[in-house]
């Protein structure tokens, strides 16, 4: 029994040397497809698109220790582990530059037509090099609103995050600049992206048409799926015709 099913199982197994020859047989089909889908996806990402741009504009968190006996001045201690995590502050304080606090404000004080859910996708905050500096960025199709945009947080977002958290202080370090250039889509990496996409596809296909393939198509799957030896093969000729017949 055990002869049997290790016998079974070696048939069953996928034979990687004739994988690679099946790739071979086919390799225009494959390099086809990865053409056509690099095409497509440059047609796609270079017309069709819609270009985006950012502005982006930095804030420092400076925080203070409240005064007790131990600290009377109150200063900032730069070894409390909380307050110099800087993955911590910019979670924290990202938080509260993407509320309603801060973006309904905002949406007011440039009478924007987002709704808050629209605004808040469209803005990021992020560390600078795991520093208690944070960039917050604005991408929208308008390189005038992303800045827009971004210099009215950086303008109302201190005074927020300052009433929240009760401490020390944030401070403005770059004004809201924008990106002439447009950040996305990126023409080549995605047509790049298609084109290996279309390779895998074509890949993927050519392999499992193959594998659910039953059919006798040579004297050597004769020997491996029936285990009978071939001792003779009829050739094939085509049919001469003789005036027209």
């Amino acid at each position: 029994m055990d002869n049997n099913r290790m016998v079974q199982e070696e048939e069953d197994s996928i034979d990687l040397l004739e994988i690679f020859e099946l790739l071979k047989q086919n390799w225009v089909i494959i390099l086809l497809s990865a053409v056509i889908a690099a095409v497509a996806g440059f047609v796609a990402t270079r017309f069709f698109a819609t270009p985006m741009y950012e502005a982006s504009g930095m804030l420092i968190v400076n925080a203070r220790a409240s005064s007790n006996a131990s600290n009377p001045s109150g200063t900032y201690d730069a070894n409390n582990d909380m307050l110099n995590s800087a993955a911590r502050l910019v979670d924290t304080y990202s938080v509260i530059i993407k509320s309603d606090k801060v973006l309904d404000e905002v949406r007011e004080d440039l009478d924007l037509d987002y709704t808050f859910e629209e605004l808040q996708q469209l803005v990021s905050v992020s560390s600078v090099n795991d520093t208690q500096i944070m960039r917050v960025t604005v991408t929208t199709e308008d390189v005038n609103v992303s800045r827009e945009i971004c210099a009215s947080i950086i303008k109302i977002a201190p005074d927020k995050i300052k009433d929240a958290v009760e401490a020390g202080s944030v401070k403005v370090v770059s004004e809201s600049r924008p990106n002439e250039n447009a950040v996305s889509p990126h023409v080549m990496r995605d047509t790049a992206i298609m084109g290996i996409l279309g390779v895998v596809l074509s890949i993927g296909i050519i392999v499992v048409t193959h594998l659910f393939d039953n059919k006798i198509n040579s004297e050597s799957d004769v020997e491996k799926y029936l285990g009978m030896t071939v001792i003779g093969v009829i050739p094939y000729f085509e049919k001469e015709t003789t005036n027209g017949k």
